[in-house]
């Protein structure tokens, strides 16, 4: 054994030898890549311990430099990556959800560039306000009075409620106190404002009534919390919103809503639901609304708050503000996007999230059909490829009773199991993500792209014939 370890080949000697073999690396921190050849030879030595190594010969550093190449690679690949997205879900959040439009992209890349005028006034030389950059743009698209953006929409509804509840009551329907994602919930980012939750009605019914019972001299606004992510069915009501912007004018209280998930763009043509949009819950008596950026509307993670100027100029003056406000990357982001929805036509050609969502059934399976002769030219007998209608999800908690048709291209692995091709995609370059139907690895075509099928290809390839083992069982 004590032979076996002296074989290791000395670490300066590994580094050279990755340098002359991939003069890329050179670019690379140094101590960085002295710790990734520290762990590859850690993990030789664990092989000897157990008796997985028996010869020196295996130990060499010509032996072993491809494998010590491929895990300094790897090691030194950023944390953030691209995935290729084939499960079918638009609004991915595991995956970032959604996809920037180039335009949104290009203005990123332009900011991040050098310097830019985020608060600089160009036409007084002063200083400017960063919410001057998008605010037109969402008053024009919404119909609102002005506008603010800060990081999130829970950040946009902890923000309102401080601004304007802060140690008062907030008047809310029961069945609306919705759960978000990473298990948040919005009872306790009301308690975090301060101000304090009445709940009204019950789980399935609420009547205007309740609202009219629970006002008192506490009541610092009523509160609608759009049920994007879940919905109840039967024997339930709720009350419509011009009725709930009646009352709250009638006892002079602000009213609020949490759109969640807001749109400017009406789905119903393409087979979902009518659901509220940012300018008709507007238009229905909200004096401010709160959504997202980076769901439906298809932008980057923004919250954005929109509706009466005199409300949402206390905001702005809130010192809450300045901790969640966005940077220039996201600011630059959500101007390129919004200025697209200037035109509806353009805005659905050229944001991949309002694309995806409105592909037509006929189109989707034209695209499963053509990706399914190219798999089976490119894996063979490897894999058994065939095609079948299913359906999408818009994901990101919107539409979430409704299904997108759609047609999968389903695999069925002649030596592994589709769990096991499955798991081997996450370790391609790019990783690839699909679902799991029975005994089939499918792929949706929804949600990729005609450029990205060079690398499911490859994808595919790699992880069908990818060797069982890992790197800790090169020496035997």
């Amino acid at each position: 054994m004590n032979e076996l370890f002296r074989a290791i080949p000395a670490t300066d000697l590994c580094l050279d030898a990755l340098i002359v073999a991939d003069q890329n690396l050179e670019a690379a921190p140094r101590a960085l890549l002295r710790e990734l050849v520290t762990q590859f030879w850690d993990a030789r030595r664990e092989d000897i311990r157990a008796g997985r190594c028996r010869a020196a010969a295996q130990l060499n550093l010509e032996a072993q430099l491809p494998a010590l190449l491929a895990h300094v690679r790897a090691g030194l690949r950023p944390r953030l990556r691209p995935v290729l997205n084939a499960t079918g879900v638009v609004v991915h959040t595991n995956l970032g959800r959604s996809v920037l439009a180039q335009e949104a992209r290009q203005a990123v890349a332009l900011a991040a560039d050098g310097y830019c005028n985020l608060e600089l006034n160009l036409r007084t030389g002063g200083r400017g306000s960063r919410y001057e950059l998008v605010e037109n743009l969402i008053c024009r698209l919404s119909g609102a009075e002005a506008a603010l953006v800060v990081n999130n929409n829970a950040a946009a509804v902890l923000l309102m409620l401080d601004g304007f509840c802060k140690d008062g009551e907030v008047i809310v329907s029961r069945g609306e106190l919705v759960e978000i994602g990473g298990s948040f919930r919005i009872p306790e980012v009301m308690e975090k404002s301060g101000a304090h939750l009445r709940e009204v009605g019950a789980t399935n019914r609420t009547h205007l009534r309740d609202y009219a019972a629970a006002i008192n001299e506490n009541t610092r606004a009523l509160l609608r919390v759009h049920t994007s992510n879940y919905r109840i069915v039967g024997f339930q009501s709720s009350v419509p919103l011009p009725e709930l912007a009646a009352l709250a004018r009638e006892r002079g209280l602000p009213l609020f809503e949490d759109l969640g998930s807001g749109s400017f763009m009406d789905f119903s043509p393409y087979g979902l639901p009518n659901e509220p949009t940012v300018p008709s819950v507007l238009a229905g008596g909200a004096d401010l609304v709160t959504f997202s950026g980076d769901k439906v509307l298809g932008g980057p993670q923004a919250g954005i708050i929109a509706g009466r100027k005199e409300l949402v100029d206390r905001l702005k003056n809130n010192p809450l503000t300045r901790a969640l406000r966005c940077d220039k990357l996201c600011l630059a982001a959500l101007e390129a996007t919004l200025r697209l929805y200037l035109d509806p036509d353009k805005a659905r050609e050229r944001i991949p999230t309002l694309r995806r969502i409105c592909l037509r059934p006929e189109e989707l399976a034209r695209r499963a059909r053509v990706l399914a002769v190219r798999l089976r030219k490119a894996l063979g007998d490897d894999c058994a490829v065939s095609v079948r209608p299913d359906v999408s999800r818009v994901g990101g908690g919107a539409f979430p009773q409704y299904d997108l048709p759609t047609s999968l291209v389903c695999l069925k692995p002649a030596r592994i199991s589709a769990t096991a091709l499955k798991n081997a995609l996450l370790a391609t370059d790019p990783p690839l993500l699909g679902r799991l139907e029975a005994d089939h690895f499918c792929l949706d075509p929804r949600t990729l792209e005609n450029s990205e099928y060079p690398l499911l290809l490859r994808a595919l390839h790699t992880a069908l014939h990818a060797a069982e083992s890992n790197h800790g069982a090169f020496c035997h």
